[in-house]
Formats: C-alpha cells, structure tokens, sequence
C-alpha cells in the first residue's frame, strides 16, 4: 500500500490495528503503564512513537536464546517482564504500546540474511538466513512506518553496528552496512504485515528450517548469548591489532 492510499484509510479499516490482540496486548496493565510513563510528555503523536521505539529498543535487551516461540511466550506482558527479548518478541511489545497509546500498529516480517548473531549460533542454525524476522509498522501522519527495535545500543556498539534510529517519519529497517563498511544485514524475502502474529505459520517455517535447533516442545536451543558477543568481541581485537601493526 502506498502512501497515497494509506491516507484514505477510514476508522473502520484502522480499527483492527488498534484492538488488543492475545499477544499484542495493548491493555494489560503493564503494558499501558510502561507505555503511559515512557509517552509522558510527548509533543504529538510521532513524538509519542518515537519515545516508545526507544523504551523497547534499549530497555528491552536482545536475547535469541530461549526464544519462546508459543503464544504465552510471545505474549507483550511476558517479554517486558523478562526485560529481554528476540527481534518478534520486541516487536510485539512495540506494537502493544503503541496500541496502547492510540496508534494504529501492526506487525511485519521478513527472511534476512547476515542478521546479528554469533559464530555459535550460526554454526547451530546451520544458515545464514533468519526466517520472519520482525519489526513494526505504525500509522502516523497518513502512512504506515516501519521501525525495528530488536538490537539495543550496547549491543550494537560491541558489534560494530549503527545503532538503528528512527524519527516517525521514515522507514528504520537495518543497515545494510555496519560502520566498518562490511555488508550487514541483506532482506530476502518479504512476508507482509499483518494485524496479529500469524503464530502457526511461522512456526511451521521454523521446524521446516531449524528442526535441530528445537527442543521436543518447540523451543529453541539455549545459550548465553551475552557471554558470545562479550568473547568474538575480545577474539576480534587480538587480530584487528595484528593487522594494524603488519
């Protein structure tokens, strides 16, 4: 849809992007109290977003281990008590609060290669493809605007990343290129955005691509996942070191 026609958009057709959801849950009362605190103060409606994009992106650490992949996992209100969470789960969250405050929000997804992870990890999911990761589309000024809150700051300084910042008013997907210049992340394929999480499909995507990373119940492989970036960061400086001085 284009930005044309997004503005045409009636209540009637904004209205499922505002309701509650059993995952995207915009009036649990922790979500609506961390998004009212975070939204305090805001001048107008893209101020509002733009506070709340950052609540998640930063307050929120990015976590793929133990990523919960049923729908009590993905639930808003249990990534924000967790305070960590994957790239669907924060988006989740994103959304939650910004339905919370009154914006239309919805949920996208797409296939992306060279997503931030660790040799570990990548060695475990045997590609270097993620299958539907996420982000969140929100309605403001008469179009829908794409932001992704996944990967805080620290994290993306100690991997060499730009931070992704977003103002409203433009798209905020990823770099293509971190800040060495080195390609980053690259999207393959688009999923499209969707009112609620479309749970069953993406799973099914998952034990197709991933079967040896999922438990019996469902849920991926475990790992402290700080702890790999803390050491490839520590590997990468011997070497940066070494070639500097050859």
């Amino acid at each position: 849809m284009n930005p044309a026609e997004s503005s045409l958009l009636s209540p009637e057709e904004r209205a499922p992007y505002r309701k509650p959801t059993s995952t995207i849950e915009s009036e649990h009362p922790e979500i609506v109290a961390f998004a009212r605190r975070h939204a305090e103060g805001a001048a107008d409606e893209r101020d509002a977003a733009v506070r709340l994009y950052y609540a998640v992106r930063d307050g929120l650490r990015y976590d793929p281990y133990g990523a919960g992949t049923s729908e009590a996992e993905l639930r808003a209100s249990a990534v924000l008590a967790s305070g960590r969470g994957w790239c669907v789960a924060k988006a989740i969250v994103l959304a939650a609060c910004h339905r919370a405050v009154g914006l239309p929000a919805r949920l996208g997804f797409a296939d992306v290669r060279n997503h931030l992870s660790t040799e570990r990890m990548r060695r475990m999911m045997q590609t270097d493809v993620f299958y539907w990761h996420g982000y969140t589309s929100t309605f403001l000024d008469g179009r829908w605007v794409k932001s992704t809150p996944a990967f805080n700051v620290e994290l993306c300084e100690k991997f060499g990343l730009h931070p992704l910042e977003w103002d409203g008013r433009e798209d905020s997907i990823y770099h293509p290129f971190d800040v060495a210049g080195n390609r980053h992340m690259e999207y393959v394929t688009d999923h499209g955005e969707f009112a609620d999480l479309p749970l069953e499909t993406m799973q099914a995507c998952w034990r197709e691509h991933y079967p040896h990373m999922q438990g019996a119940s469902g849920e991926f492989a475990e790992g402290d996942f700080e702890a790999e970036v803390e050491a490839e960061v520590a590997d990468r400086a011997p070497r940066r070191e070494g070639r500097a001085t050859s």
